[in-house]
């Protein structure tokens, strides 16, 4: 990913973050075809000094086989983002942009069909999503539950490089972030206003949010 320093972020904390509160990523392979991609929700797990992400597909989906071919593969998690005006520039010689967050995860994936290991995964799955679904899950028939696992494919992927770009009109001065921000938080687009939180929450602007 093109990341100009001002964009890139550092802290892998921060990252990692970014990665949990957007959790329904693209995962993207290449094959002899060309790249393939789902959309599919992943749960991160820091083991020590390795970094996980756990997921499932469908069986019929052939994503899995991809990944067995060619373990290598990348995650994309995508956040807020929206299209900003030249007109919260201070100077008229401006052009208009768009403010985003990515993190881009590449690692290699090993995927499993063996039903202990698909209800491990599981058990990673419900608490982040659902808490509450883990009493209606074990509430289910043995044979019922079987024929749901039976029905997809697990996959784990240790990561080996993770790439996070924020841009947020840091090139910018404060108080034209400020007026970014101004014009962003207000919108009824969940994603317009959360692109102008992620900049406060950063320290963008000239208002400083109180801790």
């Amino acid at each position: 990913m093109y990341i100009p320093e001002h964009f890139r972020v550092r802290d892998q904390s921060t990252a990692i973050a970014f990665m949990r509160e957007n959790p329904f990523a693209i995962l993207v392979s290449t094959t002899d075809e060309g790249p393939f991609a789902t959309h599919v929700p992943v749960v991160i797990r820091e083991n020590g000094d390795r970094l996980l992400l756990r997921g499932h597909v469908a069986k019929a989906n052939p994503h899995w086989r991809h990944l067995q071919q060619q373990p290598l593969c990348l995650t994309i998690f995508h956040g807020p983002h929206s299209y900003v005006s030249a007109s919260n520039y201070t100077s008229q010689a401006n052009v208009p942009t768009w403010n985003y967050g990515a993190v881009h995860v590449y690692g290699n994936a090993r995927v499993f069909s063996d039903m202990q290991e698909l209800l491990g995964m599981l058990h990673d799955l419900i608490p982040t999503f659902e808490a509450a679904y883990e009493q209606q899950w074990e509430s289910l028939s043995e044979t019922y539950r079987h024929r749901m696992l039976s029905h997809i494919v697990g996959f784990e992927i240790s990561v080996t490089k993770v790439e996070a770009k924020f841009k947020l009109s840091q090139n910018r001065t404060p108080e034209e972030q400020q007026n970014v921000i101004d014009s962003l938080c207000p919108a009824h687009d969940t994603a317009v206003a959360e692109t102008g939180r992620l900049m406060s929450e950063l320290g963008l602007g000239t208002k400083k949010e109180e801790k």
